[in-house]
Parts: C-alpha cells; structure tokens; sequence
C-alpha cells in the first residue's frame, strides 16, 4: 500500500505563489569564478540574491562565464534543487568520482549538507557510495536520455554519421550549440593507438572548435556579446574542463579571428579547424539544418583527423565532399522522418518519492528526487510540456512543478517559450560525459560485489569470444573463504563446458555452436553433441544453466543471461562453488532468484547506458 505523500512544500523553498503558468526568467551569466557559486546561489536564494547560480557547474560556466555581474536568484527557486545540480556538476567534472570531504571542498557546501544530498541521489539510483567515494551511476544517464530523446537528432542522424565513419575510416561528430559553446550528442569514434574523440555531452568554447563558427552565424548581437564577456572572464578556457587550456591569454586579434572565421564559414557553408584545440587535431565541419527554406542549423556534423592522416587543406580537398553528402542524407532524414509514435503520456512519475521520506526521514531530500523527476516528464514525443503537462506527468501539485521550472530556467537546464518548456542541450552536463564511456564491467562489477556479499559465493560476468568456442571472463568479485573458485578476469574456458558459456551459446546462432570432438574434462563432461544441443534448448526455456562437475571435479556452476536493449544475449552472469557447499536443487531455488535479481538490475543500468552510447562489453 503506498505511504500517505507528504505535503507540497519543499525543504529549503519559499512559501508556493498562486498557481499560474511561469514566466521566463531570463538568461542566466555566471563568474568566470568556478568554485562556490552555485552553493552561494543555493545559500542565498531565501534572501532573494545571490551570485550567479550556474556559475560553478564547470561544464556549463565556460558557455555563460564572462559577466561578474550579480544576478538575482527567483525566490521561488528550490533551495535543495540548485545544491543536488552542483553535487551532480562538481562529480561530473571530477571525471565521476569524488570522496565526499572532496564534494564538500568543491561544492562549498556543509558537509550535512552533502551527506543528506547525497543520499538521496544514492536512493534514486543516480550515485553509488563505495567507502567514502561518491561514484556517478549509469541510471542518471535518464536525464540525458529524456534531452536526447526529446531532441530526437541522435536517433535520427547518428546512422549516418556511424556510416560516414565506416566509409572514411575516420571519426565523425554530431554536436548541437550551446549558448557560445557547442555540446557533443553523437560520436562515432575509431579505434586506433592515438584516438581522436571527446565524449558525448563535453562542452567545448565555440571559437575552438570546427563547428562553433557555423553556429555563430545565427548568433544575435546579444549572443556575440555574451561571447565576448566571456571570453574577457575566462581567457585561458578554463572553465571548460574537456579541452586543454590555452597556453597564453587571448586577445583581441584571436577575437577577431574568430568573427573572421565565422565570416568565412557563412560564405562557404563548411567550416575548418586547424588544431585549434590541440596540436595534431584537425577537423572539418558541415551544417545539418532543418527541412524548409532557410532552415536553421540543427546540429553540425564532423570529421575530426590527426596530422599525421590528414591536413587541414586534405580535410577540405578529400573528405568534404563525402561529408557534405552524408550530410545531405541526414537533411532528407530529417525532412521525411514521421513524428515518433504517440504513446501513453507519463503520470505520477514522482510517486514513490514520497514513501522515500518516510522510510529515510530527513536524510531523504524530498524536494530535490521531486525536482530531478521533472527533468524525466520530458522525452520522444514530448519536447515541449506546459506546466499543467508536466504537473500531470511527474503527479506533482503545479506549484511544485512551477518551482522546479523557475529553478531550471535559473540553471539554464530548461528554456521557457510562451507557456512551454524545453530541455536545453546543459542537461548533459549531469554526469553524461564521464558516464558515456562506461564499459558492461564497470556497469556490473558494483552489483557483482552486491550480490557475493549477499549469497556469499564469488560471483561474475563473463562474454562469449568472437569464435564462440571460449568464454572469457570480464569482471569478477570473490567471496573470501579457504576453499575458493580461482579464476582471475581475463580467463578464458571453453564455453560447451560452462554454465555460462550455455547461457551465452543457448542464444547463439547456429554457426556458433561447437562442432567436432569435445574434450571430456571430467567424467561428467557431455562431449556428443546432439545431447549439448538438447541442453542448451534447456537452458533457453528455463533462462538458466546449472553445470554440475563437467569441467572440474567438484565444481559446481549456474548462470544466468544479461540481454541488450534488443533482448540478444551479450553476456552471462554466475556463480561457482564446491559441490559439497549446495545441492543442485538448492542452487535452483536459492541462487538462481538472486541471480536473476541481480541481472536485471545490470540489465537495467545497461539499457539507460546504452540508449544513445555505445557500450564496450570488455
């Protein structure tokens, strides 16, 4: 039965106004001051002022950084709101990972503060502790997710940029402006020795880049000012983390480079990037603009080389040809993609929040789960949401939803236009580029280590080789007991003789299956084939595998799958023990429900991982 809610009013907000559509409350600018601003913001925004409040989340100052000006907080703005976005920022430039004295330091938060923030990220999944350490986790991913989602160009145009990547052995970009920066959406990397890619979600200063000065032929003169505040706070790019810094200050001829470099680009329709970022990189750049007449840009499309492969003029003699037809593709994707399909609108997203206060008291910051929620009303389909849509989707009262609006607009997470709301393009500032090079083991390996605590028998994930003969292990927890199972990551085994190699070929296709002799490693090992095929039509109807002493005398094993978001089979989860520990039936009816619990639980982390990233399985 769910617990009663809890009322409306949020910790740390102000009284709720009369109920009304919000009304834009303007661009925010930040200090070119990273550290303590947005805490400052979160501090002062009962009193009504404040300096800037985005102005700390490093991957967003570096677009809004360049005006010390300060700048009234709302003062209907969620105190506890604005401090869960600097935690989320600060770990998020800390690579993902931050100790919680380090979040304390960074954020300028007290550290009762940060311990109940925290928490309550912690009991929705968006961060894991691990000792002292505070780690992103990949279920905060959702909020990216919902801006990539509703945005829909991913979706729609990485195929063709993963196939202009394929066709040119090169690696391609999609990004989106943000502000007087660009944010990466899509990357379709190569793998080589020295690899050239940043990470979906990283912010870059325009005026370094490739696509910044396609970009900034729609800028308005408020835009260009914005710019040059921005770059006279922050001369040396500091403020954004994913790029090296300059060497030297800017001035004012880099300036005016910059404008002539954007002149040059509104005349050709491409524009160039001569190692502007680093030494060797080099890049060239398209629009993708929108169906019509005078469409506007939408996005930029890429191809980003090394020196040592290409020139900046072979870029534009070569490869750009090539990259203005993919591009042409993309544009005729855009024009005849059907609207996504209508589905049920989400209610009551924010429901459970309030069983969360009760369980956890004051630890549990109500009024912080409810905001984030908000950011997941949005999503394919659902661009742009009134208040009332928003208000109806999360189950939220509108005044409460209104604050976390107003607060949004505030951090520049939200744009307001007449009476809708859209996700802007920083949203991907939260946790996005640290988690969108997370690998299936480091996905696993915390719901590994869960589950041996639980059942007390090593556990772990394994993926089956490309000739579908081995399995090798790729991550791995051991319980500690005298007698245990030593298999180290790395180990590869033949997959026929292991419960998680059946789990892994009982999904394989035909060609996969072992064929010839097999190798009888004990007197238990089936070795006939036919009577393999038979158990692996097994495994596929019960959803697990139980080896019993086929590859070592007293080993005993059971596996279950882990499935992509297609449902394939992509790797297998297990635990081994000696026979004398656990009967067969008492691996079934005691290992194999927790086993199972625990792979969907991976599985579900792999889903949000892998929506709009590529997910390496080893």
């Amino acid at each position: 039965m769910p617990a009663k809610r809890t009322p409306e009013t949020p910790e740390g907000s102000a009284p709720p106004a009369a109920e009304k559509e919000p009304q834009p409350v303007g661009e925010t600018t930040a200090s070119a001051t990273r550290r303590g601003d947005l805490a400052a913001a979160a501090a002062g925004s009962g009193a009504g002022t404040a300096r800037a409040g985005a102005g700390t989340a490093g991957s967003t100052a570096g677009s809004t950084a360049g005006s010390a000006a300060e700048r009234e907080v709302p003062a209907e703005a969620v105190t506890p709101l604005i401090r869960g976005i600097a935690v989320l920022r600060e770990l998020t430039e800390a690579g993902g990972t931050l100790s919680l004295s380090g979040l304390e330091r960074a954020s300028g938060l007290a550290r009762s503060t940060v311990d109940r923030i925290t928490a309550t990220l912690a009991r929705m999944g968006y961060v894991r502790f691990d000792g002292r350490d505070v780690h992103l986790s990949p279920r905060l991913m959702e909020l990216g997710n919902a801006y990539m989602s509703a945005l829909r160009l991913p979706a729609l145009l990485s195929p063709h940029a993963d196939a202009l990547a394929d066709e040119l052995d090169e690696s391609v970009s999609l990004a989106v402006a943000d502000r007087d920066g660009i944010r990466f959406i899509h990357q379709a990397t190569r793998r080589r020795a020295m690899s050239l890619s940043f990470r979906i979600g990283d912010l870059l200063p325009a005026e370094r880049t490739a696509p910044g000065p396609l970009f900034a032929t729609q800028w308005t003169a408020a835009d260009w000012q914005r710019w040059r505040e921005r770059r006279a706070a922050d001369p040396r790019d500091l403020s954004f983390t994913a790029v090296p810094p300059r060497t030297y200050e800017g001035d004012a001829e880099d300036d005016e480079t910059f404008v002539h470099r954007t002149r040059e680009s509104s005349a050709h329709g491409w524009s160039l990037d001569d190692q502007l970022i680093e030494p060797g990189l080099v890049a060239i750049s398209v629009p993708v603009r929108s169906p019509g007449p005078g469409g506007r840009i939408m996005s930029v499309a890429s191809v980003v080389s090394h020196t040592s492969r290409h020139t900046a003029r072979n870029l534009r003699t070569t490869l750009l040809p090539r990259l203005r037809s993919a591009v042409r593709a993309m544009e005729r994707e855009l024009h005849t993609a059907p609207p996504p399909e209508p589905g049920p609108p989400p209610s009551d997203l924010a429901l459970w929040t309030g069983a969360s206060k009760q369980q956890l008291g004051r630890e549990f910051i109500e009024s912080l789960a409810r905001g984030l929620t908000v950011l997941t009303a949005f999503g394919e389909g659902r661009p742009e949401l009134t208040l009332t849509e928003v208000s109806r989707a999360t189950g939220l009262a509108r005044a409460t939803a209104r604050r976390a609006l107003i607060t949004y607009e505030h951090l520049g997470l939200v744009a307001a236009t007449g009476r809708t709301f859209t996700l802007t393009p920083r949203v991907l500032s939260l946790g996005f580029p640290p988690l969108s090079r997370t690998s299936l083991p480091e996905i696993a390996q915390p719901h590994l280590a869960d589950l041996t605590s639980r059942i007390h028998e090593s556990t772990s994930l394994a993926v089956l080789s490309d000739s579908g003969e081995e399995i090798q292990y790729t991550a791995r927890v051991a319980t500690a007991r005298v007698m245990s199972v030593n298999i180290t990551v790395g180990t590869r085994l033949p997959a026929y003789a292991t419960a998680l190699g059946r789990v892994l070929l009982a999904d394989a296709s035909e060609d996969t299956l072992p064929s010839g002799s097999l190798r009888a490693f004990t007197p238990h090992t089936i070795t006939d084939e036919q009577t393999l095929a038979e158990a692996l039509t097994s495994v596929r109807s019960q959803g697990y595998a139980l080896v019993d002493e086929e590859l070592e005398e007293g080993l005993r094993s059971i596996a279950v799958p882990i499935r992509d978001r297609s449902g394939r089979v992509v790797a297998a989860l297990n635990t081994a023990m000696h026979a004398s520990r656990r009967t067969p039936r008492e691996c079934v009816t005691d290992l194999v429900p927790e086993l199972t619990a625990t792979a969907a639980r991976i599985q579900t982390d792999l889903h949000t991982a892998a929506r709009f990233t590529h997910v390496p399985l080893t």
